[in-house]
């Protein structure tokens, strides 16, 4: 079994066009031995943005603290701390905060995705 707190996790930090003003961390993976999920903690500041994209697996997130967006079904929609998110295989996505506080989100992924 594995405890830790996902801040003792070393961030990688995204910041340019694509995806800006985020702290991923893989808080779960395959180097703990994982062999069917990565659980990955997102922490995208005030105006900060993932990028938009699709791939041929699901995801599924929480959203944990914050307030933001999430451009899916070719629409923006609202999301909040406690909303719990289903993304299909294959459907553009992406991820903003819109909020004045961080946007916490934690995201589960198969193991044939990468982990970062």
């Amino acid at each position: 079994m594995k405890i830790i707190q996902y801040a003792d996790v070393k961030a990688t930090h995204f910041d340019n066009a694509a995806a800006k003003g985020i702290a991923a961390r893989v808080v779960i993976g395959k180097n703990d031995g994982a062999q069917n999920f990565c659980m990955r903690v997102f922490d995208i500041s005030p105006g900060g943005h993932t990028p938009r994209h699709t791939h041929d697996w699901e995801h599924e997130m929480f959203v944990h603290a914050g307030q933001g967006e999430v451009f899916g079904n070719g629409q923006w929609n609202p999301v909040k701390s406690g909303n719990v998110l289903l993304v299909p295989a294959n459907e553009e996505h992406q991820i903003k905060n819109t909020g004045k506080d961080a946007l916490l989100i934690v995201c589960l992924v198969p193991s044939k995705a990468p982990e970062l």
